[in-house]
């Protein structure tokens, strides 16, 4: 199978993670192809927050948790590094500018040999006082909001095969 093509069919969204530390140049690189992701009139107004500190990540999956059925279970499955993606909401596009950037950024993990996984619910756990708070401690403006999680780290889950794909889901028009 072609090599480029393999990236896309073979990437699994990954929800085990081994304790190490990522690699200071494979993180770099899934960032940076964060940013070459194409935005709206190429507005380029989106936030990549890395978070490495446990602590910080374990608060941040208790209230990530708070919005599913379980509570209690790890939002972001062990995983060592959390970027938060942000976008100017006064731009049209900065929802769709967002999953661009995780997008690229699940796809660059995978080519980096890490495991990623998009998690849920940014928006509504940066609304909370304690994303506030944050944001005001990271400095982001108030317009932003947030669009999604890229967990990242080196997966402790065996391969597994892509699931099937339901048919019908492409239509040529000539």
């Amino acid at each position: 199978m072609d090599k480029k093509k393999s990236l896309f069919l073979e990437r699994r969204s990954i929800r085990k993670y081994k304790p190490e530390k990522v690699k200071k140049e494979d993180l770099d690189a899934v960032l940076e192809a964060g940013i070459y992701a194409p935005s709206g009139e190429n507005h380029q107004e989106t936030i990549s927050i890395v978070i490495r500190d446990p602590e910080l990540i374990r608060k941040l999956s208790r209230i990530n948790a708070s919005y599913e059925s379980n509570p209690d279970r790890d939002a972001f499955y062990g995983a060592p590094v959390l970027v938060l993606v942000m976008a100017d909401s006064r731009v049209d596009t900065w929802v769709e500018d967002g999953s661009l950037v995780i997008g690229n950024m699940l796809n660059a993990a995978y080519a980096q040999g890490l495991g990623s996984c998009w998690i849920h619910w940014a928006r509504q756990e940066m609304e909370t006082p304690f994303g506030r708070e944050l944001c005001k401690k990271w400095n982001i403006p108030e317009e932003y909001q947030g669009v999604g999680f890229c967990i990242l780290g080196y997966s402790d889950e065996r391969e597994r095969p892509a699931p099937r794909r339901k048919p019908g889901r492409i239509l040529y028009v000539d």
